[in-house]
C-alpha cells in the first residue's frame, strides 16, 4: 500500500500533464478528490475520483468496463453507510482522468470549469452535486492545505510560463530571419511579375520580400496567374 506522499507523487505528474493540456482542474483540486474518494490508496480499477457508470455511455476513455462496490451516501442530511455502487474501471489512472474531464464539459458543471482559484473549484464540485457529502469542499481544501498541494498549481504557472517565453523568442528569431532575407530592391529579373501583382492587387509593398517571394510571383506570372 502507498504512503500518502507516494500516492501524490503517483497522481501530481498525471495532473500537471492535464492540466498543461488544458484540462479545467487545478492540480491540486485533482490530487485532494482523488485522496478524499480513495483514502489516499490506489486501487486495481484506476477510477480515483468515485466517478459511477451513471448513463453507462462509452467515451473514448471507458468502454464500459465496471466494478460493484459499497460507498457511503448522504440523503437528506443522512448519512447511510454500505451504499451499493457501480463504478467505472479504466486501464489506467489517467484515462480515467480524462473522462472524468469530459464530465465536467456538461452544462452542469460550468461554475467548476471557471473556477478561479482551487478553493472556489472545490466549492463548485460541492454545489454542482458531484458528491454528496455536505463537507466535500471543505475536506478537499483541509487536503490541499495539508499537503501543500498548490504548489502543482503554481509549477503548471511556471511552465507555462516558461513556454510562452520560448514562443516569443521563437517568434523574433524568425522575424530577425525574416528581416534579414528581405530584399530592399526588386530583383530586375523579377519586376515585371511584382508590376503585374502590384496592378492586380495582390500586393501593395513590393519592396522588403524575399528571394523565394520574388521567385514565386515570377513563377505565377510566366504562367499567366498574374
Amino acid at each position: 500500500m502507498a504512503t500518502k506522499q507516494e500516492f501524490i507523487e503517483i497522481i501530481a505528474p498525471i495532473a500537471v500533464k492535464l492540466r498543461l493540456e488544458n484540462s479545467p482542474i487545478y492540480p491540486s483540486v485533482r490530487i485532494a478528490q482523488a485522496m478524499q474518494e480513495t483514502g489516499g490508496n490506489l486501487n486495481a480499477w484506476n477510477n480515483l475520483v468515485g466517478y459511477k457508470v451513471g448513463n453507462g455511455l462509452l467515451t473514448p476513455y471507458w468502454q464500459g468496463d465496471r466494478v460493484s462496490t459499497t460507498t457511503w451516501e448522504v440523503i437528506g442530511g443522512i448519512r447511510y453507510d454500505n451504499v451499493p455502487g457501480d463504478f467505472r474501471a479504466y486501464p489506467t489512472i489517467e484515462a480515467g482522468f480524462r473522462d472524468q474531464d469530459l464530465l465536467f464539459g456538461f452544462p452542469r458543471y460550468a461554475s467548476v470549469r471557471t473556477a478561479g482559484s482551487p478553493s472556489e473549484q472545490a466549492k463548485a464540485l460541492q454545489s454542482s452535486g458531484y458528491a454528496t457529502d455536505p463537507s466535500y469542499a471543505s475536506k478537499l481544501d483541509t487536503i490541499i492545505q495539508t499537503y501543500g498541494l498548490t504548489h502543482f498549481d503554481e509549477e503548471v504557472v511556471r511552465m507555462l510560463e516558461k513556454l510562452q517565453e520560448q514562443i516569443v523568442d521563437l517568434q523574433n528569431r524568425v522575424s530577425s530571419l525574416e528581416e534579414q532575407a528581405a530584399l530592399d530592391v526588386v530583383p530586375q529579373w523579377a519586376k515585371a511579375a511584382v508590376d503585374a501583382a502590384v496592378k492586380a492587387a495582390l500586393i501593395d509593398t513590393p519592396e522588403k520580400g524575399s528571394y523565394d517571394f520574388y521567385r514565386l510571383l515570377t513563377v505565377l506570372h510566366r504562367k499567366g496567374i498574374i
